[in-house]
């Protein structure tokens, strides 16, 4: 149901259930199993290419989407960057140990959730073949087990927290081979996994907010855009589990959930209405392609022209009794469809595929469809058709991942893996994981939790809100409302740093309001706040201290640090003209001013402190102190009407 524009959903009879995964960076020095810095970099760097393949686990078996992966016959290039990676990175030398530090950081938030932490760390091989870690496989390492976090009230499970290494950040990607660069791969990563304890959207959002927040209150977490993301594993009565990858905006987690509870919905719908048409599995994936490129000579449709023109084909196939379906959507600008073309990207590298429910369209016309009808020898009035252009190979590969694809729409909703896109929709990434995707890493002895360990994390783990709100009241003088806003913010440990370093030169609540109301302003007007650096914001405070700038400079000075952060703020304010002016020099200015409006003080009295602050301000403005100067301007101003007066 849709009210005031947005979607109402009854989430208790649904059947919603939502565990949350999260990944954060750790500020560590080094990497998780080398000594090259965590953290990106421009070096140069050498170039070297590696295809991937799935081995088998332990107990004899194939990971099903390690299988998949291969079979897509990719080629992946690496950029190894000078001093930032290493023979560890490019799997020619076994791993170092696992960085302690990245364990103590770890077992400090396990201590913070309440959660028992192991005797003894052993590192685990996850299978994974998409190019993102040369290996085939990420090293992960479980620290810790069970817990709790509490949100408004109720408490919320955790199943596990453990440390693994973020893969390689990838480049680009053209036809099979995709480029990555490998200063990402390696940083140690959190992930902190919840039971399936949350039934709402919102609850979903609150949880991961608390979450964050807890990370962000150790000081020992990375900031920014990519540093953190969240998975979502979803599911609905009747429906099946589907992990969606990649939130990496807290806002979004709301949106996503909802539109994935009302995919599922829809294909259980679709699943419903295909059952009482009596189709069955093997009535789909029994059909036989059929070439149809003699129907498509003289077609106008701009792709079909393209593919012949290139030796392509074009291929048809019946989906017996699925006339209205494909069409039908399942999230915003997503249908089944969709899916289906989804699959035929994945499994074939085709650009699309198009079906009948959206035909005649794109160049092709109605007799082109009656034609495609004809020559299946199908019934228009009940079944629909999928066509492809490609080259022969691909374009018999695709179909099939269709009929696979729609073989399962007989079933509901299919148990795989999706990524988040910007609009909170989500598109198929690739099959589940099965349980033959983990096994040990033999090449990395155990750690064994000591007694200093336990100590060093029990120092560095966060204090509860309470105790930190009640400090922010007692030393900095924060208002609740102030408090609220600077707990919730992503820079929460960098705003107190700044506040307890400079709080007997500029006030708390100005560096406290600076990130929380400033740049949340800046942000409204779509200016790129992400991109302004700690180090710029801590060398504009700083300045502020100094009275080298203006706090009513900071608005234009962070505007300017957004669209040039490799720039220091003092090097913007002199280009800008704001570097600040000496209260002396202020004063002379201001004493130009009043001589040029004598008459009009003269005769207005007090009445004309708004005046002259209009003017000297316009000089001024953004060089100095405001409160500074209107304390110059009515101490002149009351010493002129004082002299009139005798």
């Amino acid at each position: 149901m849709v009210k005031d524009g947005e979607l109402v959903v009854d989430y208790k009879s649904l059947g919603l259930t939502v565990g949350l995964e999260i990944h954060q960076q750790l500020a560590t020095k080094t990497k998780l199993f080398c000594g090259c810095p965590a953290e990106l970099t421009d070096n140069e760097y050498g170039v070297f290419e590696r295809r991937l393949r799935p081995t088998r686990s332990e107990i004899g078996e194939v990971d099903i989407a390690a299988l998949f992966e291969w079979k897509k016959g990719r080629v992946y290039e690496y950029q190894a960057p000078i001093g930032h990676s290493c023979l560890v990175e490019a799997d020619e030398e076994p791993p170092h140990p696992i960085n302690k530090e990245a364990v103590i950081i770890a077992m400090a938030i396990a201590k913070a959730l309440n959660s028992w932490i192991v005797d003894e760390i052993h590192v685990m091989r996850k299978v994974v073949i998409d190019g993102s870690n040369t290996s085939g496989f990420q090293r992960t390492a479980i620290v810790a087990l069970g817990g709790y976090i509490s949100v408004a009230g109720k408490n919320y499970s955790i199943e596990t927290i453990a440390v693994e290494e973020d893969a390689a950040r990838k480049i680009s990607e053209k036809g099979l081979k995709t480029i990555y660069k490998l200063d990402r791969l390696g940083i140690p990563l959190i992930e902190i996994s919840t039971g399936p304890d949350i039934h709402d959207p919102k609850e979903a959002y609150e949880v991961a907010l608390a979450v964050g927040r807890l990370l962000r209150l150790t000081g020992k977490v990375k900031r920014g855009l990519g540093t953190i993301r969240q998975d979502l594993n979803v599911s609905i009565k009747n429906g099946a589990i589907t992990e969606i990858k990649g939130v990496q905006r807290l806002d979004l987690i709301p949106k996503v959930i909802v539109y994935e509870a009302l995919r599922q919905s829809r294909l259980l719908e679709i699943k419903n209405e295909l059952k009482s048409r009596g189709v069955k599995k093997e009535d789909v994936v029994n059909q036989v392609p059929v070439d149809v490129t003699s129907l498509f000579r003289k077609s106008n449709s701009r792709i079909i022209k393209r593919v012949l023109s290139t030796g392509g084909k074009v291929y048809a196939v019946r989906l017996p009794k699925f006339k209205g379906l494909i069409g039908k959507e399942l999230m915003p600008g997503r249908r089944l469809g969709t899916e289906f073309a989804d699959y035929a990207r994945f499994w074939a590298g085709v650009g699309g595929i198009f079906h009948s429910d959206e035909l005649p369209n794109y160049g092709i016309s109605k007799d082109e469809v009656n034609n495609v009808y004809k020559a299946l020898k199908i019934n228009p009035n009940s079944d629909a058709f999928v066509l492809v252009a490609e080259k022969e190979k691909r374009a018999l590969k695709a179909i099939e991942a269709v009929l696979r694809r729609a073989a399962m729409s007989i079933d509901g909703v299919p148990a795989e893996t999706r990524a988040a896109l910007e609009d909170g929709t989500t598109k198929y990434l690739r099959p589940r994981p099965g349980k033959a995707r983990m096994y040990p890493e033999t090449d990395i002895p155990p750690l064994d939790i000591t007694e200093e360990m336990h100590d060093k994390a029990e120092k560095i783990k966060p204090e509860t809100l309470e105790v930190k709100i009640k400090r922010f009241k007692e030393d900095y003088r924060l208002g609740d409302e102030l408090i609220e806003k600077v707990i919730k913010n992503v820079r929460l440990d960098l705003i107190e740093k700044l506040m307890e370093k400079y709080k007997k030169v500029v006030s708390p609540k100005i560096i406290a309001s600076l990130f929380t109301v400033t740049l949340k302003g800046l942000k409204r007007e779509g200016v790129d706040i992400d991109s302004i650096s700690d180090e710029q914001l801590e060398e504009l405070v700083d300045m502020i201290a100094r009275g080298k700038v203006a706090k009513e400079a900071a608005e234009d000075l962070l505007k300017a640090a957004s669209a040039n952060p490799s720039k220091g703020i003092e090097d913007l304010a002199k280009e800008m003209g704001l570097m600040g002016i000496s209260k002396e020099e202020a004063e002379g200015i201001i004493d130009i001013i009043i001589k040029e409006n004598i008459e009009s003080i003269l005769n207005r009295g007090e009445r004309s402190m708004s005046l002259i602050m209009g003017k000297v301000m316009s000089k001024l403005r953004g060089k100095i102190d405001g409160k500074i100067v209107a304390e110059i301007v009515k101490r002149k101003i009351d010493d002129i009407l004082s002299n009139k007066s005798h």
